[in-house]
């Protein structure tokens, strides 16, 4: 069956075979099948859905495009963190290092700023000297010696799935269920760790906004992860406001070094420790989430885990003095705080257009290869649920040119909404899915 045939079936809704999808991703590998025979494919697996088993062997296929990582013989477990994609989501930066320094390694591939979501790599690259493309034989490396490391994907690594991307972007095809899961779970299986949780964001700062959609793209990862011989598990946390405080780069590093000494923003430890404490317990180290987050919250105590983060960025070449005096860490010309218009209680923070407001200063990517600002972004004061009068600081803006400040501050006034009563805040983590959860 020739590409023609497989685009004409998956546009007339029906199932592709194992061989047709493996033949079609290959073929556009190899450069046999051009990029408008694969975005009017995308668009039809856009339209039309793919079952699981679709969807699981379209997985296959990507990892199957290149090589794959073998840690076997660095550990016998070694844990990895994904998160679909949020607004303030500095996750990886606390989570890595306290987990690593327990004992556990970790071997994590992450990606950079795209849209109204932040990228782990370009808050790392804020610190001067850090290297986030490091060569599979330095990935390998770093694990065995320092038992934590923080890259990007290595282009041996799923390259179908690079080109894949790339041609989503621009076919307004990024946000299918199947697209996302095959995408997230064929570089996790290619980079080789045993186990993985999997971050799912939930809300209007997320990709997923309804707790539906959530749960299925979950659900499918999940499954596709057990039946390719991981163990994962699935958190499903609030995107409805930031997570923690700041949105950007270097303010989000900054908020990490906090965290990791014992002055981070609550709900951005607990929901660290939370995700950290599922690893140990796909690792076995731990029987119960509670122990797995006491061991967590005792590296931060002790200091271990802001250790082994300083640990990991002489490792990749960064300065150090960057995590040990963050005034170090590149700032903006201008700084301003953004008064209340009004006395009462945070009703809502919609994450998406602060992100959004953030990508606009120059912290995010409107495409992919677009240079970052690491200095801008935005630090809130006040989260749902917190009183303020009119006048008080809302929360302060990173800026490096006075229009984009004016701009900003217009954007996020209508970002956030104000009520008279005092409103329950959104919860952290809505669910966890194991794969004993699964069918």
């Amino acid at each position: 069956m020739n590409a023609v045939e497989i685009i004409a079936k998956k546009r007339d809704g029906q199932a592709l075979t194992r061989d047709e999808i493996n033949a079609f991703v290959q073929g556009f590998v190899r450069g046999d099948i051009p990029d408008y025979q694969v975005a009017a494919w995308l668009m039809a697996v856009f339209l039309r859905g793919m079952s699981y088993e679709e969807t699981a062997d379209l997985t296959l296929a990507i990892v199957n495009s290149g090589s794959r990582l073998d840690l076997s013989g660095i550990a016998p477990f070694v844990a990895d963190k994904h998160s679909t994609g949020g607004v303030g989501d500095k996750t990886t930066l606390v989570v890595a290092p306290v987990v690593a320094a327990t004992g556990l390694p970790v071997a994590k591939m992450s990606g950079r700023a795209l849209g109204f979501t932040g990228g782990t790599l370009d808050k790392l690259e804020s610190i001067r000297g850090f290297r986030a493309d490091l060569t599979t034989e330095e990935f390998l490396a770093q694990v065995r010696q320092h038992g934590i490391v923080v890259a990007g994907q290595s282009k041996d690594l799923a390259p179908a799935d690079g080109k894949l991307y790339a041609l989503r972007d621009v076919t307004a095809t990024v946000d299918s269920m199947p697209l996302i899961a095959a995408s997230i779970m064929s570089k996790k299986i290619a980079s080789g760790a045993n186990g993985i949780v999997l971050d799912v964001k939930v809300g209007r700062g997320a990709f997923m906004e309804t707790e539906e959609r959530a749960v299925e793209l979950a659900q499918t990862m999940v499954r596709i992860g057990r039946s390719l011989g991981r163990r994962v598990t699935a958190v499903l946390s609030d995107m409805n406001q930031p997570l923690g405080l700041a949105v950007g780069n270097a303010v989000e590093v900054k908020e990490a070094i906090d965290a990791l000494n014992g002055r981070g923003p609550k709900d951005f430890v607990e929901h660290s420790l939370a995700v950290g404490a599922q690893m140990l317990l796909l690792a076995g180290r731990v029987k119960m989430a509670d122990e797995g987050t006491a061991l967590l919250r005792a590296q931060i105590v002790s200091g271990a885990g802001f250790a082994k983060l300083k640990e990991m960025v002489a490792a990749q070449g960064g300065d150090t003095s960057y995590l040990s005096d963050p005034s170090r860490l590149p700032q903006a010309r201008f700084i301003q705080p953004l008064p209340s218009p009004q006395t009462g209680f945070v009703a809502s923070i919609d994450a998406r257009e602060v992100g959004l407001t953030a990508a606009l200063l120059g912290a995010g990517r409107q495409k992919k290869g677009d240079p970052v600002d690491y200095a801008v972004g935005v630090t809130l004061i006040h989260k749902v649920g917190s009183r303020i009068h009119a006048g008080q600081p809302l929360l302060t803006i990173h800026a490096n040119s006075e229009e984009k400040l004016a701009e900003a501050q217009q954007r996020l006034l209508s970002a956030i909404r104000f009520s008279d009563a005092r409103p329950e805040p959104p919860p952290l983590i809505h669910r966890i899915l194991r794969d004993t959860d699964v069918a």
